[in-house]
Formats: C-alpha cells, sequence, structure tokens
C-alpha cells in the first residue's frame, strides 16, 4: 500500500505555497487551475473558479486584451509577457504598500506559459507576480529624477526659470519661428537703482524685493510665455506668436505689475520700478542672440530716458 497514497503531490505542493499567482485556462477561456495565491487575493475559492470562463467570474478584465494573448500563445506554442509598464495590472488585487505609493491596485508582471502535450498546446498556464514594489521605487525615482530636472532650470532665489533655461527655449522657439514664421519677441527688464535697495535695506531685503517682483510677473504672464531670471536684478520675458506692438503692451503691463505696489520687508516699505527694453525677431536674422541684444540696447535706452518706463527698438 502507497504510503502516499490520498496525499497531494509535492508539485501540488509547491503550486499552492509559491509566493504568485497561477491559474490554467483552456481555448474556451474556462479556469482549469487556479492556486492559493489567486484565491486570496481574489477572494475566490478554486471550486466558485474552476470549470467557469475567467470572464463570468471577472467580468471587470480586459476581456479582448486577454483573449488575444491566450489565442496567440495557442496558435505560437511560445512564452508571452506583460509587463506592469504596458498594462499595470491584470486583476484589481489590493496590494501592502501604504497609501503613498501612489498605486490603487498591485501592480503585476504576466507571463503566459503554453502546456503542451505531444506538441500541441492544450492550455496556457499564466503567472501573476506582484511588482508593487519594484513599481512605487521605479515611480519615486522617476519623480526624483524629474525634480531633480526641474530644479537645474530653476533659478534658486525666485524659483523662475534660470538664464540657461531660458535660452535653451528661446534658442528652441527662434529655431520654430526661421522655419515657419509669424512672431517673435522678446522683453528684457530689470529692477531700477536696485544697488541703492541692497544698500539702504540690506542683502535680506534685496532677496525679498527679487522674490516678491518674480512672484507677481509670473502671475500675470501667459502659460506658453517664458520668464527668467537673466542674473542679478535682470529678467527676461520670451513671448512666442507676439509681435511687437502686443509685447510693449505686455511691457506696460509687467511695468505697472512691479511698480504699483511697493514691497513690505520686515515693516519697511520699499518702493520698486522697473525699465523694460522690448525687442522682435526680424526676417534674416543669423540667430536668437540678436533679438536680446536688441532688446538690452532697448532697456539701456529706458534707462537713459528716466527709467520705469518701457522702450522697443524702432
Amino acid at each position: 500500500m502507497n504510503a502516499h497514497a490520498g496525499l497531494p503531490s509535492l508539485s501540488d505542493l509547491v503550486v499552492e505555497r509559491v509566493g504568485f499567482g497561477i491559474f490554467v485556462l483552456d481555448r474556451e477561456m474556462k479556469v482549469l487551475m487556479w492556486n492559493r495565491f489567486m484565491q486570496d487575493h481574489s477572494r475566490r475559492a478554486a471550486e466558485e473558479v474552476i470549470g467557469r470562463s475567467i470572464f463570468e467570474t471577472f467580468p471587470e478584465l480586459p476581456r479582448a486584451w486577454l483573449t488575444r494573448k491566450i489565442e496567440s500563445v495557442f496558435q505560437l506554442g511560445s512564452f508571452a509577457f506583460s509587463s506592469w509598464e504596458q498594462r499595470p495590472y491584470l486583476f484589481k488585487f489590493d496590494h501592502d504598500r501604504p497609501i503613498t505609493g501612489g498605486v490603487d491596485y498591485m501592480q503585476q508582471d504576466c507571463t503566459f506559459m503554453p502546456l503542451m502535450r505531444e506538441r500541441e498546446v492544450v492550455a496556457v498556464c499564466v503567472t501573476i507576480s506582484d511588482v508593487t514594489h519594484v513599481s512605487v521605487v521605479q515611480r519615486e525615482r522617476e519623480e526624483a529624477v524629474a525634480k531633480l530636472r526641474d530644479y537645474a532650470d530653476r533659478d534658486g532665489l525666485t524659483g523662475i526659470a534660470n538664464r540657461r533655461y531660458f535660452e535653451t527655449r528661446l534658442a528652441e522657439e527662434f529655431s520654430r519661428w526661421q522655419r515657419y514664421g509669424g512672431e517673435l519677441s522678446v522683453l528684457l527688464f530689470d529692477l531700477d537703482h536696485f544697488k541703492k535697495i541692497n544698500d539702504q535695506f540690506g542683502h535680506v531685503a534685496g532677496d525679498t524685493v527679487l522674490r516678491v517682483m518674480a512672484q507677481r510677473v509670473a502671475n500675470v504672464v501667459r502659460k506658453e510665455d517664458v520668464f527668467g531670471r537673466f542674473g542679478g536684478e535682470e529678467f527676461a520675458l520670451l513671448l512666442p506668436c507676439t509681435p511687437i506692438g502686443d509685447a510693449m503692451r505686455v511691457a506696460e503691463k509687467i511695468r505697472k505689475t512691479i511698480g504699483d505696489t511697493p514691497v513690505e520687508v520686515q515693516g519697511v516699505v520699499v518702493p520698486v520700478t522697473a525699465s523694460v527694453g522690448a525687442a522682435t525677431a526680424r526676417p534674416g536674422a543669423p540667430g536668437y542672440e540678436g533679438i536680446v541684444n536688441e532688446a538690452d540696447a532697448a532697456l539701456y535706452r529706458a534707462k537713459r530716458q528716466g527709467r520705469n518706463r518701457s522702450v522697443a527698438l524702432a
């Protein structure tokens, strides 16, 4: 008499105890096997699932996609795979990551394995691996890289674009203008007598003024414009698809936004004004540097004419 008669085989024990999901489908998408992992996470016992169509028990599954995947394994007799990066999950299983993980359901890698009998595929074994931790770590890494990239493009004091990023975007917009035409304008502006502000009120107050001015201007420019700090108290605004007349109206809006309300720093009221120079892309211009140079010349002219004004080169 076999001492092990009636006991599950070692392979059955392995299938039941492994830390990933295993289920088997026939060509009609009926379930032939359903292991412990699938029972625990789906809350459906094997006897509820086996012998029935997988879609009868789980109507929320991606029917067309899963049917196509299973059918391809039957036809080709080769493995198929699905990564969480392509499809985050097949089954809406809960995961054990904290809410800060940022995912709604267990993230899953799926393998589709042909089960052969005499060179004929008789069923497909599907494995479900819980890769939630991997996906969360990768997302966190990608978010961190994106933040670092964003920080690299930002001015440390004011939080707006730095000069390097501004010039990169200006070069892109200038190339686009060269190819397709249209309008492209640039404003350069700086705070009048800023050295006096630093000397009279201190550098902490000066930094506060720069931050407040940058925030005020950032709140009135368009989403498609690029606003950056060019250095010191000088700022630049890239205005795509904007003729010089409209650019001058923007310049006046910015000048008034800066100058109409003094900045209060530690109980001290600091009056601030700005001078603005405007320039536009001209046919035949060899590069974007020419627009910046013209805007700079216009800014210098605004300073010579008494400051707190907007000027465009004729």
